[in-house]
């Protein structure tokens, strides 16, 4: 079975303290009066395409899976989180040194304290690069680990489901070159079902009630 790929796309997690620009606030257009328009009737929701009896070929979107699915969303979560806080520990670097660059600019000092505050500087810049290298290697890591559990997660749900359905290949829509199929053959949300139910957190006891004391 072809290697899945968890949908999180980590492009530009951490900018190198060097190039950290602060961008100017946008300027927000003068509001607007806003027209009166007739509220939209409500369009009922379609209902789903219906599995086509003795089909045995089917396909789904490993990508939907990754991104709607519990799992998916708990993985992407830690990615995130990871990502906010190197970023936010760069970014604190990243003030030191322009709060120092202002000190060189504005401050009236001694040869000498210029040249240790250039030395801080440069050791400041030198700690940002390795710290985005470090940030970008452990983000890579975290990613890698997810995507491996991911896989091993999903892999017995796809094969669950194909066995339930009856059909002898499913396809990666993305992978596959798909031009176009019916639509009662995408097993992407009857895979997400399972998915979700299988890994489910289990509900947490009741709390426990204190017996009263006797006097």
């Amino acid at each position: 079975m072809k290697a899945f790929t968890v949908a999180v796309v980590v492009s530009g997690v951490l900018v190198s303290g060097l190039a950290f620009a602060q961008q100017p606030p946008a300027q927000n257009p003068p509001a607007q009066p806003a027209a009166t328009q007739a509220p939209a009737p409500a369009v009922p929701a379609a209902a789903p395409a219906k599995f086509p009896e003795g089909a045995r070929l089917a396909y789904i979107n490993i990508q939907q899976i990754a991104a709607e699915s519990s799992e998916g969303k708990t993985f992407s979560g830690r990615i995130e989180a990871l990502r906010a806080k190197k970023a936010a520990e760069l970014n604190e670097k990243n003030k030191l040194v322009e709060t120092n660059q202002g000190k060189m600019r504005s401050a009236v000092m001694s040869e000498d304290a210029r040249a240790q505050l250039q030395k801080e500087i440069d050791k400041t810049q030198v700690d940002i690069q390795r710290m985005t290298q470090d940030a970008q290697a452990e983000l890579q890591e975290l990613q890698n680990e997810l995507q491996l559990d991911f896989q091993r997660k999903l892999g017995p749900v796809i094969q669950a489901v194909a066995k339930e359905k009856g059909v002898h290949f499913l396809f990666s829509q993305a992978d596959s070159g798909l031009v176009w199929a019916d639509p009662g053959l995408d097993l992407t949300g009857d895979v997400i079902r399972r998915f979700d139910a299988a890994y489910a957190a289990p509900p947490k006891p009741p709390a426990a009630v204190a017996a009263p004391v006797k006097k």
